[in-house]
């Protein structure tokens, strides 16, 4: 797991990769922290961090479109299943070199609070819940993005594949305001996002028994519970949608709120989100 997390972190530093990730997120950083703390005289350095959120759509896709899949188009994962570690060390040290990515920029960010008390009364426990904040939905997106390079050979692909779903994530609350309010609604949008399950079980275990099977358990446990209770579904599917968001639990802290309930669920989609990323490598390594 070491040599893995050393080789890792040592090809972002032989790369642009890790510099236009590290780069980016400062640059945005300074120019919100310019804008609303120095030029507004806002003491509110939390407002910084919930301004440069949307910088996730675009440095994630960077930092993790070569993760996995560039190993498996130059076919170097053969070398990672041949090495006496199980794949869940491989995921583990690879994310691990991920998060010092991110933590090296955060770190010098996280200094900024620091040097604007010299500036005025800034409130230090707000804005450190909201770099913590950060730092969890940072995870979280990184999480995602490793586990979608995992399902590819092309960096493109893995790119832009990652970069629709923190888009679609990004304004989840907002979409879930075009979607229909009504029992029989909720019902119709579970289904297709069943459908779209089913496919990507079909997909990744190149099986469609096992797409089939998931589509039909899952597709006929939520007819049964329509009809059994029609009117619990009536505003389920948008309501639902608004709990998924990931960038949605971390502006709780940006508020000033050390919400628990939102901490939890961020740390829970990391884990499930690697654990996918072992099981996309495994299911590759005895197909192999």
């Amino acid at each position: 797991m070491i040599a893995v997390f050393r080789h890792e972190l040592s090809s972002y530093f032989t790369s642009l990769t890790g510099y236009v990730f590290g780069g980016f997120l400062l640059l945005f950083a300074g120019i919100y922290t310019m804008v609303y703390n120095l030029n507004a005289l806002v003491a509110n350095f939390e407002y910084v961090m919930e301004s440069i959120a949307f910088i996730f759509l675009i440095i994630v896709p960077i930092l993790t479109m070569r993760v996995l899949a560039e190993e498996k188009r130059q076919k170097t994962d053969q070398l990672l299943y041949s090495l006496p570690i199980s794949m869940t060390q491989v995921v583990l040290g690879k994310f691990a070199a991920l998060l010092v990515m991110f933590l090296l920029p955060l770190a010098i960010l996280s200094l900024y609070p620091i040097l604007l008390t010299a500036f005025g009364s800034v409130h230090l426990p707000a804005a450190f819940g909201a770099i913590l904040g950060f730092f969890l939905l940072g995870s979280a997106l990184l999480s995602i993005g490793m586990f979608l390079s995992s399902l590819t050979e092309s960096q493109a692909v893995a790119a832009g594949l990652c970069f629709v779903v923190m888009l679609l994530n990004y304004f989840i609350v907002d979409l879930a305001g075009f979607v229909s309010s009504s029992a029989f609604g909720s019902l119709a949008a579970f289904l297709v996002v069943i459908l779209l399950l089913a496919l990507i079980v079909r997909s990744m275990t190149k099986s469609p028994l096992a797409g089939l099977v998931t589509g039909g358990i899952l597709g006929l446990g939520t007819l049964a519970a329509y009809l059994m209770s029609s009117e619990s579904f009536e505003g389920l599917f948008p309501k639902v949608m608004e709990q998924l968001s990931l960038f949605d639990r971390f502006y709780r802290f940006a508020d000033g709120v050390f919400d628990l309930t939102a901490l939890v669920y961020l740390l829970t989609v990391v884990g499930v989100f690697l654990f996918l990323s072992v099981q996309s490598m495994e299911k590759r390594r005895w197909s192999a």
